[in-house]
């Protein structure tokens, strides 16, 4: 089997406009998709989003922000009973995502521009790749990334053949 991309990492928030905010005007993205409970109401298969949709119809289900062609991060609305975001590396599971541009220095010049402000200093990383962290107004972790020639993620590394 062979994947395309990494389609979109889906987020839950109750601050859906400062994160859409965040990853459009802060980081650039576009909005692509905002889907309404109301698009369930002829789903058959989606009994539980049709039984929302019938109540409210018009509220927000999810919306896509396109970072790069075909990659997205998906945010859906705070869900009645669901804790509070815990801090980084607190739980197993989700840690951080990265974005890979080209130009690491302009990309964090342009970006503080834009008002983000990062975590760390610009650095290399063991693996030779280049990175500075930051996170987004829920504190979901992320790095931005440039590859070099030498990026273990290009050349690999440890992997026994």
């Amino acid at each position: 089997m062979q994947y395309n991309s990494l389609m979109h990492i889906g987020f839950f928030t109750d601050r859906m406009e400062d994160m859409v905010r965040f990853y459009t005007e802060v980081l650039g993205g576009t909005v692509k998709v905002v889907s309404r409970y109301g698009s369930y109401l002829n789903r058959d298969d989606r009994p539980a989003m049709q039984a929302i949709a019938r109540v409210r119809p018009d509220d927000i289900f999810n919306i896509y922000v396109e970072l790069a062609p075909g990659q997205f991060i998906e945010f859906f609305p705070r869900e009645e009973g669901q804790k509070e975001h815990t801090g980084f590396n607190e739980h197993l599971g989700y840690s951080h995502f990265a974005l890979c541009v080209p130009d690491i220095r302009e990309a964090v010049r342009e970006l503080e521009s834009r008002g983000l402000t990062f975590d760390t200093s610009l650095s290399k990383g063991p693996s030779e790749t280049w990175q500075i962290w930051a996170h987004d107004p829920d504190g979901n972790k992320f790095e931005i990334m440039q590859f070099t020639d030498q990026s273990w993620q290009v050349t690999g590394h440890g992997v026994d053949a």
